[in-house]
């Protein structure tokens, strides 16, 4: 399938749209690094925020401090979520499972 032709004025947009997107994710994945928030609230929000809803869950969990890539694989094979999964496609089932696994 063809990509769409931009024209220049359509392309700007679209970039700056795209690192807004990219600037919004990382403050977002500050805060749960800092503390500010806490991974249960972010999930909880995840179907009303844009930003978190499309935010990878693996992404979101590798930024809570003291979870590396494997303790992270790990919890996501308890739960049974797929490590592509976005947080805007958690079921309650699964949030609730990867809220319960990290207590």
């Amino acid at each position: 399938m063809a990509l769409p032709t931009l024209t220049p004025e359509q392309r700007a947009e679209a970039l700056a749209k795209a690192a807004e997107a990219r600037k919004a994710r990382s403050e977002l994945l500050a805060s749960i690094k800092s503390g500010q928030q806490s991974i249960d609230t972010v999930l909880s929000k995840a179907k009303d925020d844009k930003t978190i809803g499309k935010t990878k869950v693996t992404q979101l969990l590798k930024a809570v401090p003291g979870l590396g890539a494997v303790k992270v694989a790990a919890l996501l094979e308890k739960a049974g979520i797929d490590p592509d999964r976005r947080a805007g496609g958690l079921g309650e089932r699964q949030r609730a499972a990867l809220i319960d696994a990290l207590k």
